[in-house]
């Protein structure tokens, strides 16, 4: 069974949109909690690291 978490960055977003994340094996997956039955991004574990790294440093503008 996968178990999705959600982001502890999300709460109090406006209407209620959530980034939820779930070990899948060797891979990380990333979805948006409104719509759990939608597209789900799927990276390896250094890659999501990578990404969040990115993210965090303002390098790509989310």
């Amino acid at each position: 069974m996968i178990r999705w978490r959600k982001s502890s960055r999300s709460e109090g977003s406006v209407n209620g949109g959530c980034v939820e994340v779930a070990r899948l094996d060797a891979r990380l997956g990333i979805r948006d909690s409104k719509d759990p039955n939608g597209p789900k991004l799927t990276l390896p574990a250094g890659s999501f690291s990578e990404l969040l790294t990115r993210i965090k440093s303002g390098e790509l503008d989310l």
